[in-house]
């Protein structure tokens, strides 16, 4: 059994490295076109099915078939698309704190107004870039400054088009066990919202005590859920 895990927008696979030394099986951070290992994309042109395709290719270079998918934030949108192509694989799909609209529906249309008023303000010539003030206030607002400043080092540009493309749910008819995780100190992706999002997704809802980034701030308690439920 495997670990795969897909960031949400304006970060990358590095994102999760305070989570990888405490997950007890093997795990693979997948970065999305335009970041990490997969820098050389120009974030403007990047949509949902070349997300979704990433991470497809790095499940099936890896041979991976007992997987457990764990989409954090805006890998919410990137999720159902995977289930869709990887369904006999997937042991059981985890939606963190995961950004889900209703299908057909665009992301910008359905986050937080005071979160996408700065969002919209950090798209610059296609290219969402987050200023590191606003991003430590939707995203740090739980974290010591030790953990701010890691957290605001892992940011990296993303594209502003993906907020702002239809998203299609269809993969979420698989048939596959699938939790949502709702933090309650969420700043970024208030609780109302991920109640909503929850709903879409189905499934069974936990709930963990945290801001936005919760594997930086208790990626024990996020570790011990993620065992949970892979057993």
């Amino acid at each position: 059994m495997s670990f795969v895990l897909v960031h949400g927008a304006g970060m990358g696979a590095s994102c999760w490295e305070p989570l990888l030394p405490l997950l007890e099986q093997d795990a693979l951070a997948v970065d999305l076109p335009g970041r990490g290992r997969r820098r050389s994309v120009d974030p403007r042109s990047v949509t949902l099915d070349d997300c979704a395709a990433a991470v497809i290719d790095d499940v099936e270079a890896a041979g991976l078939e007992d997987v457990v998918l764990v989409a954090h934030s805006f890998g919410g949108v990137t999720a159902p698309k995977v289930m869709q192509a990887l369904a006999p694989r997937l042991r059981h799909v985890v939606y963190l704190s995961a950004v889900v609209p209703p299908d057909g529906t665009r992301v910008i249309d359905q986050i937080d107004p005071d979160v996408r008023t700065a969002v919209e303000a950090s798209i610059e010539d296609g290219v969402y870039r987050q200023d590191p003030t606003g991003a430590a206030a939707m995203l740090c607002n739980d974290m010591d400054a030790e953990q701010t400043g890691w957290t605001i080092d892992q940011l990296v540009d993303d594209c502003g088009a993906l907020l702002t493309e239809s998203v299609d749910l269809s993969g979420l008819r698989a048939d596959i066990p699938r939790t949502y995780v709702r933090l309650t100190k969420d700043a970024c992706y208030p609780p109302e919202l991920q109640e909503r999002s929850a709903a879409v997704v189905g499934g069974d809802t936990v709930f963990l005590e945290s801001g936005h980034m919760a594997m930086v701030t208790i990626p024990d308690r996020v570790a011990a859920l993620l065992h949970a439920l892979a057993s």
